[in-house]
């Protein structure tokens, strides 16, 4: 399965949804996560203001993950994304991404 990872330093699930730049495409396999490349993506919050033509270009950019794995999100980008059957995931907010990745992999191996 692919997961969307929202990082600005490589190393963390340091960014919130709105703010993403790019995501980080990453193939977990069992508890093994692969990191297959970044996908530029229009940033969604600008000013504090959601950019709404922004979305459907980030949408589609992930469209092919299970996942993504944020720092923070907002109710409407998240319903958006359950509806084309993508789970928006926060609870690892600035925690590694291997740990992460490797835990949300074992969680989903368990449902």
């Amino acid at each position: 399965m692919n997961v969307a990872v929202a990082t600005n330093d490589g190393l963390t699930i340091d960014t919130h949804f709105g703010h993403a730049r790019e995501f980080w495409i990453y193939d977990l396999n069992d508890e093994t996560a692969t990191f297959l490349e970044r996908r530029d993506i229009e940033q969604y919050c600008v000013a504090g203001q959601s950019m709404d033509s922004a979305l459907g270009g980030i949408l589609k950019a992930v469209a092919d993950c299970q996942a993504v794995l944020v720092a923070m999100i907002g109710e409407p980008p998240r319903a958006k994304l359950a509806a084309m059957g993508v789970q928006a995931v926060s609870e690892y907010a600035n925690e590694p991404i291997e740990a992460a990745l490797r835990d949300y992999a074992r969680r989903q191996a368990g449902d």
